[in-house]
């Protein structure tokens, strides 16, 4: 089992900047596919980021494309979420997430962390 512990999250706000980590312990070498959900007050998780642990190859979701960029740091076990002109509709509990598969379906993510929130005001 691989734990995951968030941080990062707060305040900003629209246009703003903020970078959520992500630290990995545990079975971490299980880890093919890192990734970050976010679920907003009424809505689905949704798919923000991924990140392949190996190769370094990423996905973005259309609605940040361009804004997040998604990182990982193999000697410290950590990923990434770099979120730049952060919009009102940004704001939700952001999740790290782990798969040992090569996935963008979060059913496929066993390991999850506690959730952080980020909230943009406009």
């Amino acid at each position: 089992q691989v734990q995951l512990v968030e941080s990062g999250g707060g305040l900003v706000q629209a246009g703003g900047s903020l970078r959520l980590s992500c630290a990995a312990s545990g079975r971490t070498f299980s880890m093919y596919t890192m990734g970050w959900f976010r679920q907003a007050p009424g809505k689905e998780r949704e798919i923000v980021a991924t990140i392949s642990w190996r190769l370094g190859s990423t996905y973005y979701a259309d609605s940040v494309k361009g804004r997040f960029t998604i990182s990982r740091d193999n000697a410290k076990n950590t990923v990434y979420l770099q979120m730049n002109s952060l919009k009102p509709e940004d704001t939700a509990v952001y999740y790290c997430a782990a798969s040992k598969y090569r996935s963008l379906v979060a059913g496929d993510f066993g390991s999850w962390g506690q959730g952080t929130q980020v909230t943009v005001s406009s």
